[in-house]
């Protein structure tokens, strides 16, 4: 059984011979890039302004839809969890004979900082091409938050659509540390959407999702940060790293997400302390009422 789970996930044909091309791959050009982003971005927008223009200040029921994308979304995490972990350790093991007594490269090392002139093909490409197109099926929870009105859906818009856009740099630009970026971001998200579909199916819950959500969240972030600066002292200090281009612009959305998390959490927060607030003040009223 774990045979046959290792073949189909990092020892597959189709998986050790990938290679990402423009003319033979699904979703890969720029031209499909910015037509896609393009229609979910108008198509976003205009259903918000729809809802906005007949006041529409409800949430649409959408029956079982929302728990069963989470539940897809969390198979699909773990399935990429799984297979780019597989496909590290694969791929570790056929290269260790190139790191025998070499101390500038290790495991870690490549995780961090894959050398320059390193092309998009093999097994850790094929699972951040399937993490790629999962991008795609993530961006329905922006659909889903302007119907359901939840709050701030211009950031929720952008940063999935971000998202799709940093996972194509990705594979274009052979960007170093994307492994670990994957990793984290599966698993977490295999965690996330496995605990939404637990609670959108009326399963016992304890106190909702938002403590779950909330520290995978901080753990992407973490992880993201310990990334950059690795990349950074490798780059600068071992001689280079691939897809340092694209590197920048990654940096430059990352920090637009801290942006829009911070300020999420602190106006929810803020909400938060105002409703407790009000809440002290009428238990006060009612107990002097009492007496």
């Amino acid at each position: 059984m774990i045979r046959e789970i290792n073949y189909w996930l990092s020892e597959h044909p189709a998986i050790v011979g990938f290679r990402w091309s423009t003319d033979q791959l699904f979703g890969s050009t720029w031209f499909f890039l910015i037509c896609s982003l393009s229609i979910y971005f108008l198509s976003t927008m205009a259903l918000h302004h729809i809802l906005s223009l007949f006041n529409r200040r409800r949430p649409i029921p959408l029956g079982p839809f929302p728990a069963l994308h989470s539940l897809l979304m969390a198979m699909v995490s773990g399935v990429i969890f799984l297979g780019i972990l597989l496909s590290t350790v694969a791929e570790i093991r056929d290269t260790r004979w190139a790191w025998r007594g070499r101390t500038h490269n290790s495991p870690m090392q490549w995780l961090l900082c894959f050398p320059p002139g390193t092309r998009p093909s093999g097994r850790v490409f094929f699972w951040s091409y399937a993490f790629y197109l999962s991008r795609f099926l993530h961006l329905f929870r922006a659909y889903f938050a302007i119907l359901r009105r939840r709050r701030a859906p211009v950031a929720r818009v952008f940063s999935h659509g971000a998202f799709v856009a940093m996972s194509f740099l990705w594979l274009e630009f052979s960007q170093s540390f994307q492994v670990l970026a994957i990793l984290s971001t599966t698993l977490a998200y295999a965690v996330v959407f496995g605990y939404r579909f637990w609670a959108g199916v009326g399963l016992p819950v304890a106190t909702g999702s938002a403590p779950v959500v909330l520290g995978c969240q901080f753990l992407m972030l973490f992880c993201n940060f310990f990334c950059h600066f690795g990349f950074l002292f490798m780059h600068f200090g071992k001689g280079g790293c691939s897809g340092i281009g694209a590197w920048i612009v990654n940096s430059m959305l990352n920090g637009m997400f801290l942006g829009a998390f911070l300020h999420f959490y602190g106006k929810r927060d803020h909400e938060y302390g105002k409703y407790w607030v009000l809440r002290d003040k009428t238990d006060e009223e009612k107990k002097k009422k009492i007496k």
